[in-house]
């Protein structure tokens, strides 16, 4: 059990070099500009860990543990701006309903 377990972690490893044949193509670099680009970042990453075949359960389980908290907090920071931008636009329209 422990000798299959080395051997897909070295499996693993390789794999994530692109020693193996058909490398993996390296993903364009993505620029993070919004909370939603975030969560959909943190949604490939989940899918990508879920099917990674060579990650033992707990490893899997610890990974969308992390991403999910992450995206937890992406998705509050977005809901606190979109609150933020509309309380702006109405303290916006107020003012400009009182200098008339």
């Amino acid at each position: 059990m422990l000798i299959k377990h080395r051997i897909r972690r070295l499996e693993s490893v390789v794999q994530s070099v692109g020693l193996q044949e058909g490398r993996r193509s390296k993903p364009p670099p993505r620029k993070l500009q919004t909370a939603q680009d975030v969560v959909n970042l943190l949604e490939e990453q989940m899918e990508a860990v879920r099917a990674e075949p060579w990650a033992g359960t707990l490893e899997k389980a610890r990974a969308l543990d992390r991403l999910a908290d992450t995206a937890r907090k992406a998705i509050e920071a977005s809901s606190t701006a979109a609150r933020i931008e509309l309380l702006e636009t109405i303290l916006k329209q107020r003012k400009g309903d009182g200098q008339r």
